[in-house]
């Protein structure tokens, strides 16, 4: 794994509540960190939870238990028929039919079979790798600057990509395989509510290697806390109008 020379300490100024995660994909087993307790009976989503919780860098691999599809996505293992007809999501009542779960199982991303054999996790303050997925916890107040150090200097879109289940898929994934910054609502995805996995109002961001030092850089050049967000609505719109009038007069003597 490549040693981690990225410096995330600018994250310590948001007070986060809840450690943000890096994750690495690898086809080799990664050395100097543990493995997963073989008596741990986790759901790919609840590792992230583990993370979170347990301070030391840990390692998933294919001996270790898995109690969802977390290995059929990472292509460590085979859908079985029934699963894979969408007989699972209609019983559970999430689906009229079978047909509806079946539907989106084109859209879910995963990797190809033998190509992810160990998945690290590792808090942000304990990283001694290159991440490869930074996942963060955050209610939407924290949510909004973490997303806008995103479009700060790029003028990207916002986009929320997910399905009502395998949420794990979107959350993990989907950002490393298109190099899209990826959030979701853990309430709206059936395993993670089910699971209650974080409190109600979280929003969960999964950002891409590629876009992590654009973010750290925006966030260290931008406004993390703007005026207009902390002094309630008259003072929104007081500075709304300063800036309106500002522009008039400006705009009479370009």
């Amino acid at each position: 794994m490549r040693p981690l020379q990225t410096d995330f300490s600018i994250y310590n100024k948001l007070n986060l509540e809840i450690t943000p995660i890096g994750i690495k994909f690898l086809f080799f087993k990664p050395h100097g960190i543990e493995q997963l307790a073989m008596d741990k009976n986790l759901s790919f989503c609840e590792m992230l939870r583990e993370a979170q919780i347990t301070k030391k860098p840990f390692y998933f691999s294919k001996d270790n238990n898995e109690t969802c599809v977390g290995k059929i996505l990472l292509g460590m293992d085979e859908m079985v028929p029934f699963a894979e007809t969408g007989q699972i999501g209609a019983r559970l009542g999430i689906f009229q039919e079978p047909r509806a779960n079946y539907a989106f199982y084109k859209y879910v991303p995963k990797f190809p079979k033998g190509t992810v054999n160990y998945v690290a996790f590792s808090q942000l303050d304990q990283l001694t790798f290159e991440p490869d997925v930074v996942i963060f916890a955050v209610p939407p107040n924290k949510a909004e600057i973490i997303m806008r150090s995103m479009t700060y200097s790029t003028g990207e879109l916002y986009v929320s990509k997910t399905t009502p289940v395998m949420g794990c898929a979107w959350l993990y994934i989907y950002p490393f395989q298109n190099g899209k910054v990826n959030y979701l609502l853990p309430e709206m995805v059936h395993g993670l509510k089910g699971r209650e996995l974080f409190p109600e109002e979280t929003v969960l961001i999964s950002v891409p290697y590629q876009w992590i030092p654009i973010m750290i850089q925006n966030l260290k050049e931008m406004e993390m806390h703007l005026p207009s967000h902390t002094g309630g609505k008259e003072q929104y719109l007081a500075e709304f109008e300063n800036i309106l009038g500002e522009l008039a007069r400006e705009s009479e003597n370009p």
